[in-house]
């Protein structure tokens, strides 16, 4: 099946990496990149047809994630986050669907999901406060998914928690300028929100739950087997495409800087089969994590075309593999750009953003690989991990 919106991003290729630097000196993405990503449709890749949207394949989506991830860190992972954000919006209340996409199909919505809020209840709705970190995108947002723990009348947080996705307008949060000071990824513009006493209606909030245990996709209605993909499975998708997008960048940089390089020792990097070695051992490592990260999804696509259930061991071990593939990837790229010698770091060379944007990404929470490898293991000696925090990215 072609992939009509990867063709419109390689139209358009060498105008997203010359926009690179620009967005990371702006420290968010460039108005001009924001267009081009309208343009070629990336954001609406998993949107509700109903909207606009093209309900495609999420291996297509991955594809084109990693491909803007290679021409600019910042880009992909943008495109990767906020990307993902119309999937789950397509099964959330038919309400605050058309608040968001009955009149503007290309309204951008923001993130992030962790728990810093907490939902009061009040008559008709609840009264949310919270402060969150790491908004990827959301200068360029309208709306927001936040995430929040139910409290009681008096704000304090219920126990056992439980978690929610909130869902507000532009009018009701606070971004925080000069918030996102960091060492890579710096054009994603991932900036603090704040939300102090807004009134939250009850269809803008959704129980994190339900889409963990697939009822929430079952509810919404939808046939097509792209929103009945776990959660957990389709979210970190965007992020792990990015970060490996980001190690093919590099890898490509690399490529077309060693091809005249000369070392110091006056060897020609062609001629030094260290070198070559290191890249092409690099090269198989990436490979293998966009490999494994598309057939992981494939597969839950099929399984859900076919109807059958995922179990929670089938949830584990792919969260495992992605995890995998993204340090996979990242130490690869860094066997590459430990051989570039040290004009490959100036600031000049885009070897040095892409090696930066990749330990960032890297860092994200989806992407600790401790608690995901412990379930999964414990998954894989029939043992039911305990609830709690291990849990909370699988």
């Amino acid at each position: 099946m072609t992939n009509t919106v990867l063709d419109a991003v390689e139209a358009h290729a060498e105008e997203f990496a010359a926009l690179g630097p620009e967005n990371e000196k702006l420290g968010r993405l460039t108005d001009r990149t924001v267009e081009l990503l309208r343009e070629t449709g990336v954001i609406r890749m998993l949107q509700s047809a109903k909207y606009g949207g093209a309900e495609a394949h999420p291996r297509d989506f991955a594809e084109v994630v990693m491909r803007l991830a290679s021409l600019d860190g910042s880009t992909g992972w943008v495109a990767g986050i906020v990307g993902v954000h119309p999937w789950e919006m397509s099964m959330c209340d038919p309400r605050v669907q058309e608040e968001i996409w009955g009149e503007d199909h290309d309204t951008w919505i923001a993130s992030p999901y962790a728990p810093m809020g907490v939902l009061r209840p009040v008559e008709g709705g609840y009264i949310f406060n919270g402060h969150w970190q790491f908004s990827s995108g959301t200068d360029h947002c309208d709306w927001i998914f936040l995430g929040a723990f139910l409290g009681d009348e008096e704000g304090n947080t219920l126990m056992p928690p439980k978690n929610y996705h909130v869902i507000l307008p532009r009018s009701d949060y606070e971004i925080v300028e000069d918030s996102w000071d960091v060492v890579g990824l710096r054009g994603t513009g991932s900036k603090d929100v704040i939300v102090k006493d807004a009134f939250i209606p009850e269809h803008r909030v959704v129980e994190f739950a339900k889409f963990l245990d697939g009822s929430q996709p079952a509810e919404s209605g939808h046939t097509d087997p792209s929103f009945h993909i776990p959660f957990t499975t389709a979210f970190p998708l965007g992020i792990t495409s990015a970060v490996v997008g980001i190690a093919e960048g590099a890898l490509a940089a690399h490529l077309a800087y060693q091809k005249t390089r000369v070392q110091i020792t006056g060897t020609k990097v062609k001629d030094d089969p260290y070198v070559l070695f290191a890249i092409s051992a690099a090269a198989e490592e990436i490979k293998a994590s966009r490999t494994a990260m598309l057939e992981n999804v494939t597969r839950f696509y099929d399984k859900a075309a076919a109807g059958e259930e995922v179990t929670f061991a089938e949830r584990a071990a792919s969260r495992r593999t992605q995890v995998a593939a993204a340090w996979r990837a990242v130490r690869a790229m860094d066997e590459v750009v430990a051989r570039s010698g040290g004009n490959g770091l100036r600031m000049d060379n885009p070897i040095q953003r892409f090696w930066r944007d990749g330990h960032m990404g890297l860092a994200h929470a989806i992407h600790v690989p401790g608690s995901v490898f412990h379930a999964t293991a414990l998954t894989d000696i029939d043992i039911t991990p305990p609830p709690g925090p291990m849990l909370s990215m699988i």
